[in-house]
């Protein structure tokens, strides 16, 4: 693995873990797609430290499990900023 490939799965990690960011949203910040965020975090970082891996997992798995309410909380306010145009 090249070095700059570990430099940045282990910068990705460690921003994962400070701010608990979904797989999209850090994507978004590091300008690289959603499937070399999970690529690094999930494969190769447990080969670079272990111990990290095992947090971000937690953090995603978390992530994971409230997508549903995210998802549910922006339709909510789609349809709530499409009412309030309709009644201007």
């Amino acid at each position: 693995m090249q070095n700059y490939i570990r430099k940045r799965a282990v910068r990705i990690a460690n921003h994962i873990v400070k701010t608990s960011n979904t797989v999209r949203q850090t994507a978004e910040i590091f300008g690289i797609s959603k499937s070399t965020v999970h690529k690094d975090v999930a494969e190769r970082l447990p080969r670079i430290d272990l111990k990290l891996a095992e947090e971000v997992k937690e953090i995603l798995e978390k992530n994971k499990a409230e997508r549903h309410i995210r998802g549910g909380e922006a339709t909510r306010q789609k349809y709530a900023a499409n009412s309030h145009e309709l009644t201007q």
